[in-house]
């Protein structure tokens, strides 16, 4: 499949794995819809892969970035999130996700993978709309989420590693279900890392 650009993006997008039907909007949106049983994951129990979800992903053009956006995500089943990407290698990735929890409750939920996944639950977000936003600084990523857009609070930080061949974008799924629609909206990429991750700012 061709690139497409979005004008929030400052770089083609391609697909690493095709969906079940996407649209760029003419707001700059972008729409994801994921088929069912679709997951990107690594058990760190028994060692078991998921790496099914779609995901458009482009190349910054900048060592330290802040990428960010309005995510609406269509909930239905266990599991399903509308996803900011990080991606270095199949087993060397990092995942922001406003995700639809056991308990039936859409949340900010993070997935760092260095070999096997490093899962954490983090806030409870009533409604389907949450602000999410994955920074990349020279050594550290910071991931936010906010209610706004504008005062964002602190999810995690950790390191990834060498950032040779990082790609970030956008990505949707479903693990249980049978397909998660998800819609990212007011996009926005900048250069340059939070002065202080705690605060957001």
């Amino acid at each position: 499949m061709q690139s497409f650009t979005l004008p929030g993006v400052p770089a083609g997008l391609e697909w690493r794995l095709e969906p079940v039907e996407w649209a760029a909007g003419n707001d700059g949106g972008l729409t994801i819809r994921a088929g069912a049983r679709t997951d990107l994951f690594i058990d760190p129990k028994d060692g078991v892969r998921q790496d099914a979800a779609p995901a458009a992903l482009f190349v910054p053009p900048d060592r330290s970035f802040m990428l960010w956006a309005r995510v609406t995500v269509e909930f239905a089943s266990t599991y399903d999130a509308g996803v900011l990407h990080l991606r270095l290698a199949d087993d060397r990735w990092a995942k922001l996700c406003f995700e639809y929890s056991p308990q039936g409750e859409p949340m900010v939920v993070s997935v760092v993978n260095r070999g096997v996944s490093d899962d954490c639950n983090s806030v409870v977000v009533p409604g389907k709309t949450a602000w999410l936003r994955v920074s990349q600084g020279e050594k550290a990523t910071a991931f936010h989420y906010s209610l706004d857009g504008t005062r964002w609070s602190f999810v995690r930080s950790f390191a990834l590693g060498s950032l040779d061949g990082l790609r970030a974008g956008f990505s949707s799924q479903s693990p249980t279900g049978n397909g998660c629609r998800s819609e990212f909206t007011e996009i926005h990429y900048r250069a340059g890392f939070p002065r202080d991750i705690r605060s957001g700012e």
